[in-house]
């Protein structure tokens, strides 16, 4: 039997364990660090709603960035600008932007996205087996 020493590498033939990560949740991530580090002036051209989990796209698109930081934030020298420039400026400017998913809401008030509606296509719309 060996002792283990802590921060040793691992023996020969071994895998380390995968790191965990720094956040539990996209809500822990979106408190303890976006919203924290990545001020914007709210009003204008930036918007922002406290109830950011009732919209869908707000939560894949900060759910992805989380995902992304984790990775990223591991990679030595250039991991988080490369998160920045990547993914985080890209996200940033469609989520808090005019016409992003908090478009109608304030700060201080939700308002429920109205959802696209869709008409279903014609019967053999679709089919491929010869001209329309």
């Amino acid at each position: 039997m060996t002792a283990e020493i802590p921060g040793a590498a691992p023996a020969e033939g071994e895998e380390s364990p995968a790191p965990r990560p720094v956040y539990d949740s996209v809500e822990a991530w979106v408190t303890g660090q976006f919203l924290p580090m990545f001020r914007r002036p709210l009003g204008g051209e930036n918007r922002w709603c406290r109830q950011w989990w009732q919209h869908a796209e707000a939560i894949t698109r900060l759910t992805a960035l989380w995902h992304s930081w984790e990775a990223l934030r591991l990679e030595p020298g250039t991991g988080m600008a490369t998160w920045l420039r990547d993914h985080l400026d890209h996200h940033l400017i469609v989520l808090l932007g005019r016409g992003g998913p908090f478009a109608q809401c304030s700060e201080d008030e939700h308002i429920e996205p109205r959802e696209a509606r869709a008409q279903d296509a014609p019967p053999g719309w679709w089919d491929t087996a010869g001209p329309r």
